[in-house]
């Protein structure tokens, strides 16, 4: 019987941080990790087998474009990676390390990936699995889970503390928010808003032990009254604002407490909310957790970091 675990992307973005450290042994490694170092030493490494050089990447300047993995059709040992050259240089770092989670995972199954914003919501099983995994590759790369877990642990979180690990990443402030929600201990719910109503939502594991779940009003969901992200006059609230959680959250107890945090992008349609419950005991008596409920976006793309529309 073979018992050879299979490749993911987070065993091989582990395997390549090893080697990382192990690159940068004498002076330290740095917080944000160097993905021209990596696309180097790919080559050489287990994960490069057969291969001899991955092209340094090149800039395509498209609107629809994201990124793109392909082998030189004149010597299969050469492969190339491009990117959205409009995009932020956070987008841009993420893009990369996507591609080479491709070129790790998958480049035995196809010569060529084109990823564009799109791809992963065709409803293609094949395809949006691939794009996941490559996706779990770049964000367990680019925000190591040990790194983030210390650095968010024994400190008051708020939207500050996040914005600031994000910088040391070098990763945009959603995807560092998104990934926050799969580390922290805490009870916490993250949605990200589009046009006014709620187009993903994220729940830690301790909120999900505890049914911690937004109040629904209506398909789509809409912000819910008495909270900042239905408050169209503030545009930011970094610190926090304490209400109590029933306000939010339905199966909450009106003494519970949460903290509300919102960040409004420069359009004013788009708005991340961030929710910090206080913590309460799993209930035993509802044990669905366990048989496979998660992050209730967890299936879609942005599950590691990157929300599909900028």
């Amino acid at each position: 019987m073979n018992t050879e675990q299979a490749l993911t992307g987070s065993i091989a973005s582990s395997h390549v941080i090893k080697w990382l450290r192990a690159w940068h042994a004498v002076e330290g490694m740095p917080d944000a990790i160097d993905l021209e170092i990596v696309r180097q030493m790919l080559p050489d490494t287990p994960y490069g087998e057969g291969v001899r050089e991955i092209r340094p990447p090149v800039e395509i300047h498209s609107d629809t474009f994201e990124g793109m993995l392909a082998r030189d059709p004149d010597d299969h040992a050469v492969w190339g990676i491009a990117y959205n050259g409009k995009a932020r240089r956070e987008r841009q770092r993420f893009t990369i390390a996507h591609e080479l989670g491709h070129f790790i995972l998958h480049r035995s199954q196809q010569p060529n990936f084109n990823c564009d914003s799109q791809s992963v919501h065709t409803g293609i099983d094949g395809l949006r699995q691939i794009e996941r995994e490559a996706d779990e590759f770049a964000g367990n790369l680019l925000m190591p889970g040990d790194l983030l877990r210390d650095w968010i642990s024994n400190q008051r979180i708020d939207l500050h503390v996040l914005s600031a690990i994000a910088k040391r990443f070098q990763v945009s402030f959603e995807a560092l928010c998104i990934r926050f929600i799969k580390f922290t201990k805490q009870r916490a719910i993250l949605v990200y808003w589009d046009n006014g109503f709620a187009k993903y939502e994220w729940r830690s594991s301790s909120a999900v032990r505890t049914r911690a779940r937004i109040r629904r009003n209506g398909d789509p969901q809409e912000p819910l009254p008495g909270t900042l992200a239905a408050d169209t006059s503030i545009d930011q609230e970094w610190d926090g604002a304490e209400m109590s959680a029933a306000i939010w959250c339905p199966e909450e107890a009106t003494h519970m407490k949460l903290w509300e945090f919102k960040h409004s992008y420069s359009a004013r349609d788009r708005i991340l909310t961030l929710l910090l419950l206080e913590d309460a005991e799993p209930r035993s008596w509802d044990r669905s957790w366990q048989e496979g409920e998660s992050f209730d976006s967890f299936d879609r793309f942005v599950s590691n970091g990157q929300l599909p529309v900028r």
